[in-house]
Formats: structure tokens, C-alpha cells, sequence
């Protein structure tokens, strides 16, 4: 990956989005595109929307949700300490110590979550499960007008970790779920708009998957594609306390991960593969026998319904502010959608 790729997905990442606030990271995929497609559009869902080779009759839409989990603002007590609740699914014990930062309508406001310290548990105390009516976040605040100058009930708030590199490949962020994927597909576009297309590619950066896959719907009810891949990240299973039996065996590194299953069209699906094989792409394949929980579900099902396919990108230690990948699985799966698209004939009957 060179230098400036890697500054964009860095940037990316840090950009604060959670579900329903995803403007900044919006502004950033837009940014990294607008010069490279036909047409961008946006909506009032905040779907990012960029097409290349418009007049095709053919469409293949990618996509990849800019929404990250984070907490929201519910209440803000007479001392000042704030309650929230969460914006998507995350363990509430990961929120204990953490910092945090307030999108604020003024501007960025950091605090922390405490919590009363262990010297002052009771035994029974130190064994309960973690609520989130016992978690608060404190900005520093002396009472509740002190704060509200600052914060206000339904802002949103994202865990306060930057982007690191643990060695040569692999990094760790918050909200590689799914950035990463929404990475890819800019990725993918850029590469596209410097070939000669038979179809017509719609790169979609989509809003609100975490709390239902609401962009994917409304997006690609507007695309009305032909065929559409859903670029996410995926459960790896090499790390403790995992069992491949039950989600089979997929490595950081060991490149992207294609499915099989009830969401998955079979024929696009052995496209992939073919692909894979053909220009010597390492890819691992799992089974999903019911819908994916992602983009790819909305997809299928957009109007008439499409040909679907997901490419996840496998990640360690998913919906915590410590989510590990490789930056070789990016890479390939660049590749494998760019020598995909790109080969991509006028017409495809995906019919099994």
C-alpha cells in the first residue's frame, strides 16, 4: 500500500461517524473520489454516492458502510456527569477507562468513563456485570449548566483511540467496521476510472449499517443495480478463545473473505473465485446459510432483487476500540474487485 492510500484510510478511520453522524467521514471519501468518477452524488441519508461509466446499461454497485458504533448523549445530571446510551452494539466492561471525544455542536469535547474506584468495590460489586446505567462520562464539568455550554442530550460521542501500527502489515483502529471496506470500494474506484469499462461502477459509501442497513436500502433502491458486492469486515478465527467449527477458519493476511450461503449469488460467487485463481489472488471461503447482516442483505433484496456477493475483510476483536487487520487483506482486495469490474463483459446473466 503506498503512502498516500495509507494516509487516506488513516484519515478514514479517525474521522468520528457513528450511525446517523457520518459527515465527517463522508466528507473525507468524497474528498479522496470526487476527481476520479463521472458523478457523485449524495442524498439525505448521507449515502456517498460515485459512479463511473454511467450510460452502461449493466450496473454493478460496491459498497461500504462510513457508520461506526459509539454512544449518545441521554442525560446530563445536576453535577455535570453525562449518561448515554449506545449507537450500535458494543460490550458496555470495553467503555470502563476509556477516553472518549463529544461531537459537539461547537466542536470536539473530550472526557473520560469512570467508574468508582476498585478499592471501594464490595466483593459482590467487583463480580456484577457492567450496565450502562452505571457507566457515566465525565468532560470535567463543576454542574449540568457547565456542561450543557459545551454538550448537549443527543450528541454523539466515539471512543478517543488513534490509529496504530503494531508491525509491517497489520493496525489496529476503532472503527475499522467498516471503514475499511468503505476504503476499499474508493480504492477500487479510483483504480477503475483509468480503465476502459464495459459497465457501469457505482461505489456507494453507505450510512447507518450498524443500526439496520439503512443506507444500503435507500441507496440501492436509487442504484437499482444489476449486481452488487458488499465490502465488509468478517470474524477472523485466529485468536484465543474462537472455534472454527463454527465459523470456520480465516486468517489476517491470508487475503479476503468470500462466502457461500442463502445471501450469496452462487454464480457471482464462483466469478469471484475464478477471478481469484486467475490472477493469483489468496482468498478464504466460509458458509453463511442465512442472510450476512450487511449491506449484501439490502442489496439482494433491492426492487427486483440482485445478484449479491460480500467480500470481508477479516478482522480481530470487532465492535471494541481495538479492531486488528492486515493491510495485505486491503490490498488484495483491491485487486480482486479491480481485475473483477474491470474484466466485467456488457452483459452477465446471473440467473443459477
Amino acid at each position: 500500500m503506498n503512502k498516500t492510500s495509507e494516509e487516506f484510510l488513516k484519515r478514514l478511520l479517525e474521522a468520528p461517524s457513528p450511525s446517523g453522524f457520518e459527515q465527517p467521514a463522508a466528507a473525507v471519501f468524497v474528498e479522496r473520489v470526487k476527481d476520479a468518477v463521472d458523478e457523485l452524488i449524495t442524498d439525505v441519508h448521507g449515502n456517498v454516492i460515485a459512479v463511473l461509466n454511467p450510460k452502461a446499461k449493466f450496473k454493478f454497485m460496491i459498497s461500504g458502510h462510513i457508520d461506526e458504533i459509539g454512544l449518545m448523549i441521554t442525560h446530563i445530571d445536576d453535577k455535570g456527569y453525562i449518561y448515554t446510551a449506545q449507537i450500535g452494539g458494543m460490550d458496555p466492561a470495553l467503555l470502563i477507562g476509556q477516553r472518549v471525544k463529544v461531537m459537539g455542536r461547537k466542536g470536539a469535547v473530550f472526557g473520560v468513563i469512570g467508574r468508582k474506584a476498585i478499592h471501594q468495590m464490595k466483593p459482590d460489586e467487583r463480580k456484577k456485570n457492567v450496565e450502562m446505567e452505571n457507566i457515566w462520562v465525565d468532560i470535567g464539568a463543576d454542574s449540568r449548566k457547565d456542561a450543557e455550554k459545551r454538550v448537549s442530550v443527543g450528541d454523539a460521542i466515539v471512543i478517543d483511540v488513534a490509529w496504530r501500527r503494531l508491525n509491517s502489515d497489520k493496525i489496529v483502529s476503532r472503527a475499522m467496521d467498516d471503514k475499511a471496506g468503505a476504503f476499499v470500494v474508493a480504492e477500487v474506484m479510483r483504480v477503475l476510472s483509468k480503465r476502459k469499462l464495459n459497465i457501469s461502477v457505482i461505489g456507494v459509501a453507505t450510512v447507518q449499517e450498524e443500526i439496520g442497513l439503512r443506507g444500503a436500502i435507500t441507496s440501492s433502491y436509487r442504484v437499482n443495480p444489476d449486481a452488487g458486492i458488499a465490502v465488509d469486515v468478517g470474524f477472523a478465527s485466529d485468536h484465543p478463545e474462537t472455534d472454527p467449527k463454527k465459523m470456520g477458519e480465516v486468517k489476517l493476511g491470508k487475503g479476503p473473505n468470500l462466502h457461500r450461503g442463502a445471501n450469496i449469488n452462487p454464480v457471482l460467487e464462483k466469478a469471484l473465485a475464478r477471478t481469484a485463481k486467475q490472477f493469483k489472488i489468496p482468498v478464504q471461503i466460509t458458509a453463511i446459510p442465512r442472510g450476512t447482516g450487511t449491506d449484501a442483505n439490502a442489496i439482494q433484496l433491492a426492487r427486483g432483487g440482485a445478484a449479491t456477493a460480500l467480500l470481508s475483510i477479516p478482522l480481530r476483536y470487532m465492535h471494541t476500540p481495538v479492531e486488528v487487520l492486515s493491510l495485505k487483506d486491503l490490498d488484495h482486495s483491491i485487486k480482486l474487485l479491480v481485475e473483477f469490474l474491470g474484466g466485467h463483459p456488457a452483459k452477465k446473466d446471473y440467473r443459477p
